[in-house]
């Protein structure tokens, strides 16, 4: 996952494992869960609509709330 930027909102690209399409999602199709035992990402493929969770590390919650991903976090 990586953001691309330009003069238009931030968009990240992505990938489905179910369909293995390769896509770009805006901000408000991502969502971001953090936390004690688990932080990861998920979306809905717009190719296939499987729901897709995947596991995120410092660098990719960096990069998500930087681009105004919504974020849960967890106590």
């Amino acid at each position: 996952m990586s953001p691309s930027s330009g003069q238009a909102a931030v968009t990240f690209k992505a990938a489905c494992p179910e369909c293995r399409a390769r896509f770009e999602l805006a901000a408000d199709a991502l969502r971001l869960a953090i936390g004690r035992r688990a932080t990861f990402y998920s979306f809905t493929c717009p190719q296939c609509s499987a729901s897709v969770r995947k596991p995120a590390g410092e660098r990719i919650v960096e990069l998500l709330t930087g681009g105004g991903v919504s974020t849960l976090r967890s106590v």
